[in-house]
């Protein structure tokens, strides 16, 4: 027997080692060029599944494979992008409602602004970097286009709550909770009592109830069953953060409506009155921006983590002395003072922390700043990102000691009225404008972009400034605050 699986064995190696023929070698040099070519097809594709034709999780290919798309931070815009392809209106799903992520997670922290032509256009992690379970699986239901008017095609306009409804017949409440801080959310129309559908619910929604109440900030936006619930009368809610009053936010449903996601689960919010605040810097931005052309070898650090446009990849690939070639980087300096009364901290617990080489500090959070060049049209044409945030106190206001320090294994946060300062000259503190022509645009600058942590107000934390870019300098002015 033993002789009988030498001589097969043998036989499969001979096979396998002899000189091919030329016609043996173009055959499989066409199917090599024919599987690079399917890849390349294949390229930010995407697919659903789990549902219809028009709906279900959602993968991207990349790579040579199919990835999931993990649930945080995704919204109706991200979907917008997703069903637009199917010349349709979408709707996001949270939580795999069409069951668990059945690839490896390819994207994380999704933000779109809705028009975009593909999602590898939208903000994101990078790559692979996730740290999401199965369960976490972002999805969408496209719907077909309403005609408006009787006489054209277009999107489900969203309307202000106050437009459909009397807002002095009407009431809000929190019910369910072990305090009054905290619980679902429950609206007063109609002559009865009902919830608000959590698809979509964020912190920015949950701070407009919070300042309807008069409770102070919004600690937690919860899409859960845990304080009860009751029927939903209310779906679609929108808000910009800065509402006095729940019933200024736009909503796309009122009455008894269809809820996607987990049957019983409600809209709830957890109050506080105390909340960290950052406040970005624009004078910092304006003041050190500046363009640096850097060789690729001196940028391999960076690399890791994504922080140089796509051309780059390409040209590490393809160009056997890519370290020698050079990259335009638009570099400059963010800095954010915690203006709030309580600590800013990072949502990770320090058991999750990644410590990485290259920067010799652990890193607390996946994405704390995003930096993007718009054109005229508002289309991001280069983005940055600050990806495996490190939070520290750089420098406080007199009588206020630093506590936090991204040494050793050192706790991380930013203390009240202490700045978190990454210098131009740090690693990934630059946008890759090595593809943009000479022009004027937008320069927009974020912090906690994706509102993973709680804040009193998130209207200070995006920068928006004019960028004159030349062949030979750049100019950043005009910077305004607002919202990521």
């Amino acid at each position: 027997m033993k002789m009988h699986l030498c001589i097969v064995f043998i036989f499969f190696v001979s096979v396998l080692c002899r000189d091919l023929t030329e016609h043996e070698r173009n055959m499989r040099a066409a199917f090599i060029q024919k599987m690079l070519n399917k890849q390349k097809h294949l390229e930010n594709k995407i697919k659903l599944s789990g549902g219809t034709e028009f709906e279900g999780n959602v993968y991207i290919y990349h790579a040579g494979r199919w990835g999931a798309v993990c649930d945080d931070s995704w919204d109706n815009a991200a979907a917008q992008v997703i069903c637009r392809t199917l010349n349709r209106t979408g709707v996001a799903t949270h939580g795999g409602q069409f069951g668990e992520a059945m690839e490896k997670f390819w994207m994380d922290d999704v933000v779109c602004e809705g028009n975009e032509i593909s999602l590898n256009q939208c903000i994101f992690s990078g790559w692979g970097s996730s740290d999401c379970e199965k369960s976490e699986a972002a999805g969408v239901i496209c719907k077909e286009k309403v005609i408006e008017d009787g006489t054209k095609e277009g999107k489900i306009k969203p309307r202000h709550i106050h437009e459909v409804m009397d807002a002095r017949d009407a009431s809000l409440r929190l019910v369910g909770g072990r305090n009054s801080y905290e619980g679902r959310v429950e609206i007063y129309y109609n002559n009865s009592w009902g919830s608000i559908c959590p698809d979509g619910w964020t912190l920015y929604e949950a701070a407009a109830v919070c300042h309807h109440l008069a409770l102070g900030f919004a600690d937690q936006a919860l899409q859960t069953d845990f304080f009860g619930s009751s029927q939903i009368i209310l779906s679609g809610v929108e808000c910009e953060g800065n509402e006095t009053n729940l019933f200024a936010c736009k909503h796309r449903e009122f009455g008894d409506v269809l809820c996607p996601g987990e049957r019983g689960h409600v809209a709830a919010v957890v109050c506080t009155h105390y909340l960290a605040d950052l406040l970005l810097d624009t004078s910092a931005i304006e003041r050190t921006a500046h363009l640096q052309d850097a060789p690729m070898f001196q940028l391999q650090c960076a690399m890791e983590e994504n922080c140089l446009s796509k051309s780059a990849y390409e040209v590490q690939k393809t160009n056997p002395n890519w370290q020698f070639e050079t990259r335009r980087l638009l570099r400059f300096t963010a800095a954010s003072l915690n203006i709030g009364n309580a600590e800013f901290r990072p949502y990770l617990p320090k058991h999750l922390w990644q410590w990485h080489l290259c920067h010799m500090h652990y890193h607390s959070m996946e994405v704390f700043a995003t930096f993007d060049i718009l054109d005229g049209s508002g289309r991001r044409i280069a983005e940055g990102h600050k990806a495996s945030f490190c939070l520290e106190d750089n420098t406080c206001l007199p009588g206020v000691q630093k506590k936090y320090s991204c040494l050793n294994y050192g706790d991380q946060g930013v203390s009240v009225n202490c700045s978190d300062i990454y210098q131009y000259n740090i690693d990934c503190q630059w946008v890759d404008v090595t593809d943009v022509e000479p022009g004027d645009y937008t320069f927009k600058v974020a912090v906690n972009p994706h509102a993973r942590i709680a804040e009193q107000s998130y209207h200070n934390n995006a920068a928006s400034c004019v960028l004159r870019l030349t062949d030979t300098y750049a100019a950043v002015y005009n910077c305004r605050l607002g919202r990521p």
